[in-house]
């Protein structure tokens, strides 16, 4: 929002929502019985809306290109970081489309000239370019001047600027008054075309489609535009920016204010005298390397859109299900194709603490995949792969968030270490700093715990940790009562549950709905498993995943696990920062376990905080 919001602020479909799409449903429905029924072949009415969609797709590839991009360093220009906040303000770019939409479909209705335009004339095209170089160039330059005086400024044009770091989608990000000047310079082309009689399909959704190609090239935060291009032909210089070169104009504020061509900032003397050597600088910028890795994988196939480098607005909001996700199931499906023939760790995230830069990995493989024996060996190759890259580039950790990292996959990641002995990079699977968070979210004074769930690395050290601490151990089934008395070695504080009236419930993967239909009222459930259980029961308590709060120092993120909160992340992966942090030289993999206290306390050291408060209230998750 602007400092001090200006009339026309606000979207006019601004309290609709996500409804908001239905303004256009007359005017889609309308062309689709004119085409079906009438037999009407207006090819702009007809194709407004497939070329709607193809903006839409045409800008979500931009995103994902310039996040993934940015995160790996290479030819990036501005180092500071996006956070939820810029995600938030950002998540309305499609309004600009909606708009566009709207106007379409009604200069189609009111203006008989736009009807069954051809395909293609040459001389609209010719028209359109000349215009935009002349006329739309100028006006712009000289509004954008009048948008960064104080009095515009602070009304409108600061809402753009509040992204320091820009994004593709960052700019379009403008408030309505602002669109409507902007849609009125784009304008003078396409009317002209059309009054004149010169139009054509491919003037008027091409023009658009540059505008939006160079929009987004302009604020992607990376360098594209190869060095040769401006030898081969030296006058580009003046027709055609880079993103480096609006990149300054978000820092500076005063300078580069020209559109898409910097002619004008030539000419009157607003271009910014570092902008060539940013330039340079950008082009010749190595692919960073970081100090700590996080290793982790999509979960299921809709999780491509709450990655960093997926939908924005998914990735920033946690505990969302969108039910409309379900329309996305042809990009889901071939996103699911992709990923199988594609078949290699990429780059999702990058952040920065303290000293440390670190990065996220993901492997292109779905938790399902992980339970079918044929796809472990496949599996294995792709995480030892990933962890040889991250030797070869000298990273110090690397943190294994993966699901199912037992003994059935890789023996808790044991197996790559005894494949490679040679390896300096120290693997960690996170184990100790879950059963820290886990033991430090049982409410104070709690004398018996139910243990229930898949015994795993991390289940068996809870329950050994609690039988040192004097807390009874309940379990409902003899089998596992037999495997944690061999390792907890407790005679005493190990008991077998003959009912369900235990109040805390230490829970994993492998706990069932009936088995949580039986606890009593006002239970506390509290999960030592990645990822939340299904919440079955509104008169007990949930609380979050093994996970920790982050300090306000930790850079860049603005994305979060759907089923945690924001800026709160995983223990697996704190744990590899820590385990940076610290310098400690040692693999945690396999069965060696840490010690619990020494890794909490070094977590808190450096900032963590848990997600429960000094009177043991506990945040409750939304399944």
């Amino acid at each position: 929002m602007a400092s001090k919001p200006g009339f026309l602020t606000d979207w006019p479909w601004k309290q609709l929502g996500s409804f908001k799409y239905v303004i256009l449903a007359p005017w889609v429905v309308h062309s689709i019985y004119s085409f079906a029924v009438k037999g009407e072949r207006d090819l702009v009415y007809i194709l407004t809306l497939p070329f709607l969609l193809s903006r839409m797709l045409h800008d979500q590839i931009w995103i994902t290109i310039s996040r993934h991009r940015t995160a790996k360093g290479n030819n990036r220009i501005v180092d500071k970081s996006i956070d939820f906040e810029q995600v938030d303000r950002e998540s309305n770019w499609d309004d600009q489309i909606l708009l566009n939409g709207l106007l379409f479909y009604i200069g189609s209705m009111i203006m008989p000239a736009v009807s069954h335009l051809p395909m293609w004339r040459t001389d609209g095209v010719i028209i359109t370019i000349l215009l935009h170089t002349g006329p739309v160039e100028f006006l712009y330059y000289w509004l954008h001047r009048a948008l960064h005086h104080h009095y515009l400024y602070s009304r409108y044009h600061s809402h753009h600027h509040s992204s320091i770091v820009t994004e593709p989608i960052t700019s379009v990000i403008h408030p309505f008054a602002e669109h409507i000047s902007y849609f009125l310079l784009f304008a003078i082309p396409m009317l002209t075309t059309v009054f004149t009689g010169t139009t054509s399909v491919v003037a008027l959704f091409g023009y658009i489609t540059y505008i939006d190609l160079m929009n987004n090239m302009g604020h992607c935060n990376f360098e594209l535009i190869p060095k040769w291009l401006f030898s081969i032909f030296p006058p580009l210089k003046y027709l055609m920016y880079t993103p480096s070169y609006h990149s300054l104009h978000h820092t500076q504020f005063r300078t580069n204010y020209s559109l898409f061509m910097p002619i004008y900032d030539y000419i009157y003397g607003t271009m910014d005298k570092s902008t060539d050597a940013l330039y340079e600088t950008s082009l010749k910028r190595k692919e960073e390397s970081p100090n700590a890795v996080h290793l982790t994988h999509l979960t299921t196939p809709e999780s491509i859109y709450h990655l960093p480098i997926g939908f924005a607005s998914f990735a920033s909001k946690p505990h969302i299900s969108q039910c409309y996700l379900w329309l996305l199931w042809p990009v889901t499906f071939w996103s699911m194709i992709i990923t199988c023939i594609y078949g290699r760790t990429f780059i999702v995230e990058r952040n920065t603490f303290k000293s440390l830069k670190l990065q996220s990995w993901a492997l292109p493989k779905y938790n399902i995949q992980y339970f079918f024996q044929w796809q472990r060996e496949a599996i294995n190759d792709l995480i030892e792969e990933a962890i040889l890259e991250a030797e070869r580039r000298g990273i110090k950790v690397l943190s294994l968030g993966l699901l199912n990292q037992g003994k059935e996959l890789n023996e808790n990641g044991k197996l790559y270490i005894q494949r490679n002995p040679q390896l300096k990079i120290k693997v960690v699977d996170g184990s100790s700093l879950a059963v820290a968070v886990v033991l430090n979210s049982i409410p104070k004074g709690t004398t018996q715990v139910l243990l229930r769930g898949n015994l795993s690395k991390i289940a068996y050290s809870i329950a050994f940790a609690l039988c040192q601490r004097g807390i009874q151990v309940a379990t409902l089934y003899q089998s596992e009562y037999e495997k944690l008395k061999l390792t907890t070695k407790s005679d005493t504080n190990l008991v077998p549950s003959r009912s369900f009236a235990q109040k805390i419930w230490l829970v994993g993967d492998g706990l069932t709905e009936e088995e949580q239909l039986k606890a009593l009222k006002g239970t506390l459930f509290i999960p030592f498993s990645q990822f939340p259980p299904k919440k079955m029961r509104n008169d007990c308590s949930y609380h979050y995943t093994p996970a920790l709060s982050i300090p306000i120092s930790l850079e860049n993120l603005h994305c979060c696990e759907n089923w945690l909160p924001r800026r709160v992340m995983s223990a697996w992966r704190v744990a590899g920062i820590v385990h940076a942090l610290e310098g400690w030289n040692v693999h945690e993999c396999g069965s060696t376990m840490f010690d619990i206290e020494k890794v909490w306390q070094a977590t808190l050291k450096h900032g963590f905080q848990p997600l429960i408060n000094n009177d043991s209230q506990i945040m409750e998750y939304k399944a």
